[in-house]
């Protein structure tokens, strides 16, 4: 105990150096879409892109664009996002390459067909995007280089043209319930909190969605999801989705879920003292989860919880405490336990994030004897121009589970996006 505590402190320490001056996100939300899903889910993103964010510099170049979109929304129903978005490391030790760099281009949007000017809407969402990587391990594998049982990023990867989102969303009960059918992302609504988007929020899996002792995690999948409010302050959401999808070829989800029925399953359910901007505001879950076998990934079925809290401390500070604990079912970690909080200036777009996050391997996907592992991060989000932010980043990487030569690895990053 006295081992884990004194590296607990030194990464505090540490990261107390990498911690600039940083108020806490807050967003209205229509119904409970925006409200139970999380920042990366295409509402949530839409909505935020549509804020005007002055930035370092106050210029909005893309104001003729910004309404043009608008009218076509007023008039169609269609909204619809752009961005482009770029990530590099460079680690100061590895086993092999010591730098990886990656691309993500994407289109989203929603297409709400029926109920338009009513709380029940029902339509399309849609998310297409390239990934593409600069270096030969693009940074969703570059931990594999440093010995790192982890993902330093999940979504930046090598992996072409994908479809992450193509489903009919229909909200009901006068915008307090919602269902999705199609092919889904799971981390849009499994375990979700403000910070957890590896766009925007912090990159590393250890401080996402269940703090890496959630195996599977599905996108592009075809499923179903049902959530909603069952009281003014109590919400639910319950999932099935197919373990074997492959976002590259929707196609064949359809082959994979009828045929083989190897399946992701979810369930959670929350508190929050008010229904608008739920995941920013005083928020508190559990959600279980549970996978079967599939032999493609070549991992055992497996089941776990975790749980999330967090809240909004004088309209800025936003702390947070999150963990879980996983049998087999292919998550990186056993179990873990993930602490820190994000810092907003006053009148200001920028964004600081601060976390340690401790974890055992799970021997069933890593091996056996592995030590445990223990990581932080600092990130500092600039919003630069409005549609324009950068993100410098430090990943400390303590005692690494497959690399026991080194005791730290520092990781450098530098993040950036651009939102038509």
């Amino acid at each position: 105990m006295n081992k884990i505590t004194g590296k607990i402190s030194a990464i505090m320490a540490i990261l107390v150096l990498f911690s600039p001056s940083i108020k806490a996100q807050a967003a209205e939300t229509q119904s409970a879409v925006t409200a139970i899903t999380g920042p990366d889910a295409v509402d949530n993103q839409l909505n935020s892109d549509q804020e005007v964010k002055p930035g370092f510099f106050d210029a909005n170049l893309l104001k003729v664009w910004d309404e043009w979109k608008g009218k076509i929304a007023d008039r169609t129903g269609l909204s619809f996002g752009i961005d482009y978005n770029a990530l590099g490391f460079a680690a100061t030790e590895s086993l092999g390459e010591d730098t990886s760099a990656s691309g993500v281009f994407r289109v989203f949007g929603t297409w709400n067909l029926i109920g338009r000017g009513t709380n029940n809407t029902g339509g399309i969402v849609f998310k297409f995007e390239n990934r593409h990587a600069y270096t030969d391990f693009a940074p969703n594998e570059f931990g594999t280089q440093l010995g790192y049982a982890g993902l330093l990023n999940v979504v930046f990867s090598d992996q072409g043209w994908r479809t992450t989102h193509l489903h009919w969303r229909q909200v009901f009960n006068n915008g307090r319930g919602f269902a999705y059918a199609g092919f889904l992302d799971t981390t849009d609504y499994v375990d979700a909190y403000v910070l957890a988007s590896p766009w925007t929020g912090f990159s590393n899996l250890a401080f996402e969605t269940g703090s890496g002792t959630i195996g599977g995690l599905p996108d592009g999948a075809l499923g179903i999801m049902v959530g909603g409010f069952v009281s003014d302050k109590i919400y639910a959401a319950a999932s099935i989705a197919d373990a074997n999808a492959e976002s590259n070829d929707i196609g064949g989800g359809f082959d994979t879920f009828f045929n083989d029925f190897e399946t992701f399953k979810s369930l959670e359910i929350g508190w929050t003292s008010s229904q608008p901007a739920l995941y920013l505001v005083n928020n508190v879950h559990v959600s279980l989860w549970q996978i079967d076998e599939h032999e493609s990934a070549e991992t055992l079925d497996g089941w776990g919880v975790v749980f999330s809290a967090s809240g909004v401390v004088g309209d800025q500070w936003m702390p947070f405490i999150r963990g879980g604990w996983a049998e087999d079912g292919g998550s990186f970690y056993e179990a873990a336990l993930a602490l820190g909080f994000g810092y907003q200036p006053k009148d200001s777009n920028d964004l600081l994030g601060v976390g340690l996050h401790w974890s055992r391997p799970n021997e069933s996907t890593l091996g056996t004897n592995l030590e445990d592992q223990f990581t932080g991060e600092v990130f500092y989000r600039l919003q630069v121009i409005d549609k324009f932010a950068l993100t410098p980043s430090i990943q400390l990487l303590v005692d690494p589970a497959l690399n026991p030569d080194e005791n730290v690895i520092a990781v450098f990053g530098l993040r950036a996006r651009v939102a038509f």
